[in-house]
């Protein structure tokens, strides 16, 4: 089976690529690290407590204020939600201290989503699935890529682009407020270069710039490549021989692992040259 690991920014449109993957003629299984990072962290969760321990002390805001439709112990009696603006501005940003918050989230949030996405991985092939998406926002980053056939990264060429639709979606925001969120996330046209560098079927760029109608072509153009390189009877061959989709896989990790420390190794020499 084949994973495609699906990664992007903030409004470039990730989340309309998943969801025209996970509808015909595609019909892609999407394991979504955002809906699971959510999951994680519902009250009751150790994710919630872990959360609430550290930044409950320094955060006021940080659950949705009680009031006549929501109670003190929250809808289901295990605590009120957590509010996401109040803890987004807790750990978007560039300050020491607010990278130190950040690291502190992702440790509590992505060990367990991780889990949530390896039996989601698992569903996807026991079900006969060819292929399976993994929607992740920080592919590169939390280093998963390292797992994946295919990285697929929704990008646009013109930062303006990218921040006029990120204050259009949440007007709520600041202009600090977005250009914090942006940066949170590293820039997008980075890691469009690393997914081409992988080379063909095995990393392609889906660019978003325009309108509804050129993204669907984009995701044809992208999906033909990738089809290319992993082409359906290969994909059955795996799902009836275990041993060798298990094969496969290690050959996969370790190929993508060099690959990581060759673009490692370009990005150190690059920035000696500054």
């Amino acid at each position: 089976m084949l994973i495609i690991g699906l990664t992007g920014s903030i409004a470039t449109g990730k989340s309309t690529v998943s969801s025209t993957l996970s509808s015909p003629p595609y019909n892609l299984p999407i394991v979504d690290a955002d809906l699971l990072a959510r999951k994680v962290v519902e009250p009751g969760t150790p994710g919630y407590r872990a959360i609430v321990s550290y930044f409950g002390p320094t955060t006021p805001d940080l659950l949705v204020p009680s009031g006549p439709d929501m109670p003190e112990a929250g809808p289901t009696g295990k605590g009120r939600p957590l509010n996401r603006p109040a803890l987004g501005r807790r750990v978007f940003g560039d300050d020491p201290q607010v990278k130190k918050d950040r690291n502190v989230l992702n440790g509590i949030v992505h060990p367990a989503v991780r889990r949530e996405m390896f039996y989601g991985v698992v569903r996807a092939y026991l079900g006969g699935h060819g292929a399976v998406v993994l929607d992740v926002p920080l592919l590169f980053e939390s280093k998963l890529d390292r797992f994946c056939g295919t990285v697929m990264v929704v990008a646009v060429k013109d930062p303006a682009v990218q921040m006029a639709r990120l204050r259009a979606r949440d007007p709520h925001l600041s202009a600090e407020d977005a250009e914090n969120r942006v940066r949170s996330q590293g820039d997008v046209r980075d890691k469009a270069q690393r997914a081409e560098a992988r080379g063909t079927g095995r990393g392609v760029v889906v660019w978003n710039d325009l309108g509804k109608e050129e993204l669907k072509g984009e995701i044809r153009r992208v999906m033909a490549e990738v089809e290319g390189y992993s082409p359906k009877w290969w994909s059955w061959l795996m799902l009836v021989c275990p041993p060798a989709a298990v094969g496969v896989a290690v050959w996969e990790f370790w190929m993508n692992a060099r690959i990581n420390r060759r673009w490692e190794e370009e990005e150190t020499r690059a920035r000696a040259k500054l």
